[in-house]
């Protein structure tokens, strides 16, 4: 992860291995977190992450289910869920809270949403520091202004870097790592800007193609990573093939396999961008 991403994370930790040092301050060590970011960037992962460092239970709740079609039910769900997560040290974490914790503003929207804001108000800015309330959205501009403050902190995960996306997929290629060494460099150009579980999903389907068909995994890669191939232009198919060798890597006769075209094309395209 981002190294600003894991000192906010790693500070929720400290704050809590510390909190009779704290306590004795009058202050007291963060007790809700705020998650922001892109969907596949890991809130759900950290979240977990954080109850086992914090060797506390880990309390799912699918804010869906808390709705009623029974007004005034809703709200007597999720005071429910709150109350019982309340009660002993746990972390809860509300995943997707801008379903419920829209902006009380919203013309569009129905009282009893704006009742499940209030409820949340004043649960959130009291909640035991024993216990660890997290929420996460992937719409912070939905999130009513007034509950994003009384979160105690406000965490945000962005797409990797490119760096932490090379990391990425080196993980998630496990024991199979070597046999992808030759196109890593192609594999972390193509999943630039992409969420980690979408790099994990490419990953797990190059892999499983890799071990059913070994033959045809190299032309597996152009298909999974550049879907649209079939499709390109000579010139583009040319263009590509001098790419797969020049940053690459790419043997020039492989690359004039997968890409249609001959390799004393690629090696004259080659020799003119060079001189």
């Amino acid at each position: 992860m981002d190294q600003a991403l894991e000192g906010q994370l790693q500070q929720i930790l400290l704050e809590r291995r510390c909190s009779e040092k704290l306590e004795e301050k009058g202050l007291k060590p963060t007790s809700s977190v705020i998650f922001q970011g892109p969907p596949g960037v890991g809130k759900s992962m950290s979240a977990s992450w954080l109850a086992r460092e914090l060797a506390l239970p880990l309390y799912v709740l699918d804010l869906t289910a808390v709705m009623s079609s029974l007004l005034g039910k809703s709200g007597s769900n999720l005071r429910s869920v709150l109350d019982f997560a309340r009660s002993h040290p746990c972390v809860l974490f509300l995943d997707e809270i801008d379903a419920i914790a829209k902006r009380r503003s919203d013309e569009s929207d129905v009282g009893e949403l704006k009742r499940l804001v209030n409820i949340l108000l004043q649960e959130i800015e009291d909640w035991p520091h024993k216990g660890l309330l997290i929420a996460a959205t992937n719409h912070p501009e939905l999130v009513d202004p007034a509950l994003w403050r009384r979160f105690d902190m406000d965490v945000t995960f962005t797409l990797p870097s490119d760096d932490n996306v090379r990391k990425a997929i080196t993980e998630f290629l496990g024991s199979d790592a070597h046999e992808f060494s030759h196109v890593l460099d192609f594999l972390v150009d193509s999943q630039r800007g992409e969420s980690y579980s979408n790099i994990k999903r490419t990953i797990n389907k190059l892999r499983k193609h890799k071990h059913i068909d070994p033959e045809g995994f190299e032309s597996a890669v152009v298909n999974y990573l550049i879907p649209d191939a079939e499709g390109l232009s000579r010139q583009e198919r040319i263009s590509f093939a001098v790419k797969l060798v020049r940053e690459f890597s790419f043997p020039k006769q492989r690359a004039a396999k997968l890409l249609g075209v001959s390799r004393d094309t690629i090696r004259k395209k080659i020799a003119e961008i060079q001189s």
